[in-house]
């Protein structure tokens, strides 16, 4: 019985302690294994979940950041096309 298929760690996305945690409860006899891996199977899952919620608003922020920088530009280019019809309209 290993713990990669009993939990399915990877060591990619799970920390390095949650893995080494899993393999020691898979070396435990059957029954303190038994009352420890809906625990450990839980802390895995959640660990995944907080790790793809991360991953969203991350993705999130990048994306936020890049249309900040159209805004500003749009921002900037209206201001000077704004000044520009200004200065064309004081000039008549």
């Amino acid at each position: 019985m290993s713990s990669s298929s009993r939990f399915d760690t990877n060591a990619d996305e799970l920390p390095r302690e949650l893995v080494e945690l899993c393999d020691r409860v898979a070396e435990l006899s059957e029954s303190q294994r038994l009352q420890l891996e809906p625990l450990v199977r839980r802390v895995v899952d959640g660990t995944r979940r907080r790790r793809r919620i991360m991953q969203l608003v991350q993705e999130a922020l990048s994306q936020l950041r890049l249309d900040m920088k159209y805004l500003v530009f749009d921002l900037e280019a209206t201001r000077r096309e704004r000044d520009a019809l200004r200065e064309q309209s004081e000039g008549e």
